[in-house]
Formats: C-alpha cells, structure tokens, sequence
C-alpha cells in the first residue's frame, strides 16, 4: 500500500507525477528544482540559491512526511554543468549532520525549465 505525500509547502508538480510516495517505511521525493513555493517563481540567482531552494523544497517534502534529512538513504543530484558541483557539494553537505546519505551526481543535458540543479531523495522511517 502507498500513500502520496502532497504539501503546499513545496512546489505543486509540473506534471504528471506526485511531491513524493510512501510506500511501506519507505519515502521517494520526486526530483525537486529550485522553484518557490509561495511565488511560483524560479530562484536563479546563483547555483547555491538553486541549490538552497530545492533542499527547502525537500525538506517541506520530509516534514510533510513526519520525517528530516536524518532519514534519507539515498540521494540523486542532477547538474546541468559539474562545474557547479564544489558550490552545490557545500550547500546540500549543510542540511546533514553526521552519516550522510548514499549519493551519486551526475552532468545531464537539460533540466526542466532550464534550471541548474535538480535533486530527488529516498528516505527510510524506522
């Protein structure tokens, strides 16, 4: 059984999928990018805005879900160009204390609607 976590929070999807999933003890955060909840509007100022928005962004996502970062096994991080990793590395490091989660970032071609940074998580409730 799964039940879809939706929060205004957090940017409402672009199409056709959910914030995120619960699925047994299971949490998976759909690919958030650095758009504001409250405006609607993109946050480009700098990839570390991007980068902040989009942790926010997951975080809304978490709380909504009765969890924090602490609980997040896994991460993708999606960058439009890896020379931004260093600033990005710094913001999203800030948001975790002690054991971080399992990662991996990859150099993609295109992001929705042009942004720098795209980031999904998988959590685990104990």
């Amino acid at each position: 059984m799964s039940t879809i976590i939706n929060t205004t929070n957090a940017p409402a999807p672009i199409g056709p999928y959910s914030q995120a999933v619960a699925a047994g003890n299971m949490l998976f955060v759909s690919g958030q990018i650095p758009a504001n909840p409250a405006t609607g509007e993109l946050v480009m100022d700098s990839i570390e805005a991007q980068t902040t928005q989009v942790m926010e962004n997951i975080k809304a996502i978490l709380t909504e879900a009765g969890l924090d970062f602490g609980a997040i096994v896994k991460t993708s991080i999606f960058l439009k160009d890896m020379g931004t990793f260093a600033q990005v590395n710094e913001v999203y490091g800030s948001y975790f204390t002690g054991n971080y989660p399992a990662r991996e970032t990859v150099q993609v071609a295109a992001l929705p609607k042009n942004v720098d940074v795209e980031i999904s998580v998988i959590a685990y409730k104990a």
